[in-house]
C-alpha cells in the first residue's frame, strides 16, 4: 500500500471519529418522551398554548395539560418560562405534544420531598376541614393536617368531645394561611401529611430553654378534657407576651382520687402549677404539688389494725375504693372480700356513696396505698 493511500486511510477515519462524536453529542442533546424541557410560552388561547422549545422546534400544550402549569392557580401568559414534560414528538396533527401540567406535577413532589427531607416550615392556605382535621395544599399538591397536628392555638378543645361542635371549631380555620412542617410525603399513593404542632416546635425550643422543672407558674385554664385540664400561662422576663400551655394530668390535679377533672377546674379559672416535666416541647404540670402530701402524716391518724369508717366512692373488678375523709383513701381487694363474703358480689354487699367499717390491713405513704378489709357485722 503506499504512502499516499495511507494518509487518505488516517484521514477517513479521523473525519469518521469527528462524525460519530458530533453525532452522539447531538443524539445526546435530543430528549426523549418523557423527558421535561425547558421553553418559553409564545401563544396561548382557550384551549392550547404554543413553547418556543429552541432548537427542537415548536411545542404545543393542550386542554387540561395546560390548566394550572405554573402551580397555585397561577395561569400561563406569553413570555413565561416553564418546564414541560415531552408527552410525544409528533401527534396526530404532527405536532411536538408538551404536557405543563405533568412537569409542575412532577416538581412539586421533587420540591416537596425536599422540604421533607430538609424539616422545612412551609405556608399553606386551609380549604376545607372535616371531623378529622383540615384540608390543605402544598405546591398545588392536596394534603391533611390531622386534628392531632394542630397548634395548641387552634386545637379545638371541646369539653364534651362532641365532634359536631369540634367540626364547627374547625371550620373556622378555613381560608386561613398556617405554618406547618411536611410529616410525611408519598407521590405513589399521592399522600401528603402537614403537621402545624411541628412547625412551632423549632420556635417553642427556645422559649422552653427560659422554664426549668421546677418552677411555678400561674395561667388560664384553656380546656378541660377527659384525661386533665391545658393551662396557658405567659413566659417570664422580657418575653411575658409570649404564651405556653401545659398539661395538668388528672393524676396531678389533687392528691384525692378524680373521676372527672371538671369536679376540680373548668376553663377560664385562673391557677397555680408547679412545672414537674419538659420533653419533647410538652409541659407537664402539677396542681398538687403545690399543696401539702396529705399522706406525708397518715401514720397519725390511721394505724394497722385499726377499725375506721369509711365512704365507698367506686368499684371495679379490683374492689371498692374507700374514702376514709376527705384525703385519705384505700383499696379492699376483691380476694380479701371474698375471704369474708364467699361467694358474693360486692356490688350485693356494698352500695356507693355509703359509709361501712373497714379494718387496716397496710398503710404506704411513700406510695399513697392503703389496704382494707371489710368488717362484717
Amino acid at each position: 500500500m503506499s504512502m499516499s493511500n495511507n494518509m487518505t486511510d488516517l484521514k477517513l477515519k479521523s473525519n469518521m471519529t469527528e462524525l460519530e462524536q458530533l453525532y452522539e453529542a447531538h443524539s445526546a442533546a435530543i430528549p426523549e418522551v418523557g423527558d421535561v424541557v425547558p421553553g418559553t410560552v409564545i401563544y396561548v388561547g382557550s384551549s392550547s398554548a404554543l413553547v418556543d422549545l429552541g432548537p427542537l422546534g415548536t411545542g404545543i400544550v393542550l386542554g387540561k395539560e395546560m390548566k394550572d402549569g405554573l402551580g397555585g392557580g397561577v395561569k400561563l401568559r406569553v413570555g413565561d418560562q416553564v418546564q414541560a414534560t415531552l408527552m410525544s414528538f409528533e401527534n396526530e396533527d404532527g405536532m411536538i405534544e408538551l404536557s405543563i401540567r405533568e412537569a409542575s406535577y412532577d416538581k412539586s413532589w421533587e420540591d416537596i420531598e425536599n422540604k421533607l427531607r430538609g424539616k422545612e416550615v412551609v405556608e399553606t392556605k386551609v380549604s376545607d376541614a372535616n371531623k378529622g382535621g383540615l384540608m390543605i395544599e402544598v405546591n398545588g399538591i392536596p394534603g391533611f393536617l390531622p386534628v392531632s397536628q394542630l397548634a395548641s392555638e387552634h386545637y379545638p378543645r371541646v369539653e364534651d368531645g362532641d365532634k359536631n361542635k369540634i367540626l364547627d371549631l374547625l371550620k373556622k380555620l378555613v381560608g386561613e394561611t398556617l405554618s406547618v412542617r411536611i410529616l410525611d410525603a408519598d407521590r405513589e399513593s399521592e399522600k401528603l401529611i402537614v403537621s402545624e404542632k411541628a412547625a412551632q416546635s423549632e420556635k417553642e425550643k427556645e422559649f422552653l430553654n427560659l422554664l426549668h422543672v421546677g418552677d411555678t407558674i400561674e395561667g388560664t385554664v384553656s380546656g378541660v378534657v377527659d384525661f386533665g385540664a391545658f393551662v396557658k400561662f405567659a413566659l417570664p422576663g422580657e418575653h411575658a407576651d409570649k404564651r405556653l400551655e401545659g398539661l395538668v394530668h388528672i393524676s396531678e390535679l389533687a392528691w384525692q382520687l378524680i373521676d372527672d377533672p371538671r369536679e376540680i377546674v373548668k376553663t377560664g379559672d385562673t391557677v397555680s402549677a408547679k412545672i414537674i416535666g419538659i420533653d419533647d416541647n410538652r409541659i407537664s404540670l402539677s396542681m398538687k404539688a403545690l399543696k401539702a402530701d396529705p399522706w406525708e402524716h397518715v401514720g397519725e391518724r390511721y394505724k394497722v389494725g385499726d377499725e375506721v369508717p369509711g365512704t365507698v366512692d367506686k368499684m371495679n373488678p379490683f374492689g371498692a375504693f374507700v374514702y376514709l375523709d376527705k384525703d385519705i383513701h384505700g383499696l379492699a381487694h376483691v380476694s380479701e372480700f371474698s375471704d369474708i363474703y364467699p361467694g358474693r358480689k360486692m356490688e350485693e354487699v356494698f352500695e356507693v356513696g355509703k359509709p361501712y367499717t373497714w379494718k387496716i390491713l397496710s398503710i404506704e405513704p411513700r406510695t399513697h396505698r392503703l389496704g382494707l378489709l371489710p368488717v362484717k357485722k
